[in-house]
């Protein structure tokens, strides 16, 4: 996987503005553009495993490698707090695969594996039925049933099943569920943990807390944004403890 950067304080800042008002995969884009040299287009074309793993990666550089979770018991409603790594959700993807084979039943599919544009497609759809439709039309590359080209729309749903597996143990990192146990009425089950709204949610508390600091050091000493931004975070606490006495 390419190096990526810890962001300063100004650049996450610059990532979160620039993904207000935009899609999840864009603001994953956003984070990761920010984070490397790689081109956007490059990025942009990663499939979502990779794009999240990388994403996972800097997040552990940007708030340490520790997560906290909160979900709901979906049997009883009770509140669940998880606390775990990032390396307890880091899964190993084959190198270097993007694409899949499938030969089941007589029938034969070439597919690519989704990236954050497909992601950002399926957004606009109307309903997930048009959403599940036009990835199946986006990603399938190629499709035939006892030799014959076959149009992908025309595919079996249970053949879909199939391909949908295979694209998830090439992967993995892609869907990523969390083994939950609730304590009050011990219903077990699997809840899916998406690192970029974890992480874009991270980084909205973050941007609060940062903004309402910039404001009382600029208030305090007639600073600029950047100067204080500038500042280490122990520096900037310090000051901020004798602003406040």
């Amino acid at each position: 996987m390419i190096a990526l950067r810890k962001l300063a304080a100004a650049q996450l800042l610059e990532a979160w503005e620039h993904g207000q008002g935009q899609s999840p995969s864009y603001r994953a884009l956003a984070l990761l553009v920010a984070a490397c040299d790689e081109p956007p287009e490059l990025q942009a074309s990663l499939s979502i495993g990779q794009r999240d793993a990388r994403l996972l990666a800097l997040r552990e550089l940007t708030f340490g490698p520790q997560l906290v979770s909160v979900a709901s018991c979906p049997a009883c409603g009770a509140q669940l707090e998880l606390t775990f790594s990032t390396g307890d959700i880091c899964a190993q993807a084959p190198d270097g695969v993007t694409e899949v084979t499938l030969v089941a039943d007589g029938y034969t599919l070439r597919a690519r594996l989704p990236n954050s544009l497909d992601l950002d497609a399926l957004a606009r759809c109307a309903d997930r039925a048009t959403a599940r439709t036009q990835l199946v039309a986006r990603c399938v590359l190629e499709a035939s049933y006892a030799g014959k080209p076959l149009p992908a729309v025309d595919l079996p749903e249970a053949l879909l099943a199939l391909l949908a597996a295979q694209m998830t143990e090439a992967d993995p990192q892609a869907d990523v569920r969390l083994a939950m146990n609730c304590p009050d009425c011990d219903h077990g089950w699997q809840a899916s943990f998406d690192i970029v709204s974890f992480f874009w949610s991270e980084l909205e508390a973050w941007v609060q807390q940062t903004l309402r600091d910039v404001h009382t050091l600029a208030w305090a000493y007639g600073w600029h944004e950047a100067d204080i931004l500038a500042l280490s975070p122990w520096r900037r606490r310090y000051y901020l403890e004798m602003v406040r006495g």
